[in-house]
């Protein structure tokens, strides 16, 4: 079977019967593979991973943190003013109990200060990420050279014989060659909390959505009960999921409502002190120039208008924020929460409702009531899950709604 037939027919696996599926995998139900056809098809097909465009590498993190213009107006006027100092030291011109390079030490030190800070905290986020990623590659039970066998779930490639039961994580997408009583909760791709029963005679047609193709099992949903050998069909990031990642890191992500607000105060602040800076500077210069001076207090004129630049960029500005930021990221883990970039903390304070719908995807799978609204009254509803305990309260007293008409 061509490259190209195969493209063809993966469009609706569910649509095909077993034999049919087999035979365009060119695999075997009874032995599976050769260890030389899994070698070829990894080659082929690469492994059976979701690959992140997103993650950065340490430098790029590090870099990251210097992005902000307010920062990189401050790196600039610590460069010039550092200059400045060197060429004074050089002239030994000086003045008396001077120290050399003080600005420039104040402000690279609070630059400096605010990138670590921001590394620290995003740095340890994507290493805690690469640990859960590592702790997501489960073991499958597979059957290869007609003998069956324990591997990494990386390892899997098309046509590999995938064998299921009750508590496995499903680890690639594939067509049901035999089952068992077999259910799988598909909460994780569908959104549907309620287990799936799949039968592996169905033949459906190729326009099935998603949830009713009852013939296939996916990566990344679970299986509650029975037992089943299947068909590896796609892997990585041709799945049902790994489409999904790659929507995912398809999103632009926007500036969140702090960093847009910082941006805006940042070129308002960095235009102004370099409108400021021209001023002085040709004014200064012009006056000279009136006065048959020429440009001897050129160098004076340049370092008062950088300490008035400075003066006008809230240096510490960018340090509180991001010592904010961090301590709020803090607060988050103590929470669970992991936060991979500094700015999200600032996004989710901004949240105030979050509508989710009532599967079990992000309720627990249980949907409780906890309040009630009246034209008159707000009620807060006590209780947790399908217990049936619990009252009614209005301003922190327990009521009854037989009271109101």
């Amino acid at each position: 079977m061509s490259a190209h037939s195969l493209t063809k027919e993966a469009k609706h696996w569910h649509g095909l019967t077993v034999d049919k599926a087999l035979e365009v995998l060119d695999s075997d139900a009874n032995n599976g593979l050769t260890s030389q056809e899994v070698e070829q098809r990894r080659q082929k097909y690469g492994r059976n991973e979701l690959e992140e465009n997103g993650g950065r590498s340490p430098w790029q993190i590090l870099l990251d943190q210097f992005t902000n213009i307010m920062l990189l107006m401050l790196i600039a006027v610590a460069f010039i003013s550092g200059f400045l100092d060197l060429m004074a030291l050089s002239k030994g011109a000086l003045k008396a109990g001077e120290v050399p390079f003080k600005d420039t030490i104040a402000i690279m030190a609070i630059v400096i200060l605010n990138g670590i800070l921001g590394y620290v905290q995003e740095s340890r986020a994507e290493k805690a990420l690469a640990a859960l990623k590592k702790l997501s590659s489960p073991s499958v039970r597979v059957l290869r050279d007609g003998n069956l066998g324990d591997i990494a779930a990386k390892d899997l490639v098309p046509g590999d014989i995938m064998l299921l039961e009750a508590g496995v994580q499903i680890a690639a997408d594939g067509r049901l060659i035999e089952q068992s009583n077999l259910q799988v909760r598909e909460s994780a791709l569908t959104g549907e909390a309620e287990a799936v029963n799949k039968q592996a005679i169905l033949t459906l047609p190729e326009d099935a959505p998603l949830g009713d193709r009852l013939n296939s099992v996916f990566q990344g949903t679970e299986v509650v009960q029975g037992r089943a050998k299947v068909l590896v069909t796609s892997t990585g990031m041709t799945t049902e999921l790994g489409k999904i990642a790659t929507m995912l890191q398809s999103v632009d992500s926007e500036p969140t409502p702090l960093q847009q607000r910082m941006t805006q105060l940042g070129n308002v602040l960095v235009s102004g002190s370099l409108i400021l800076v021209a001023i002085v500077v040709g004014g200064g210069i012009i006056h000279d120039l009136t006065q048959g001076i020429g440009w001897k207090n050129l160098q004076e004129l340049v370092e008062v208008s950088l300490s008035m630049a400075v003066a006008v960029v809230p240096e510490g500005l960018p340090a509180v924020i991001t010592v904010t930021l961090a301590l709020g990221t803090q607060r988050m883990v103590k929470h669970n929460a992991l936060i991979r970039k500094l700015p999200a903390v600032e996004t989710l304070g901004s949240v105030t409702t979050i509508c989710s719908d009532k599967t079990g995807t992000l309720t627990q799978n249980k949907m409780v009531v906890q309040s009630l609204y009246t034209n008159n009254s707000t009620f807060r509803v006590t209780g947790d899950g399908y217990t049936p305990i619990g009252n009614f309260q209005l301003n922190g007293e327990k009521v009854s709604l037989d009271e109101f008409p």
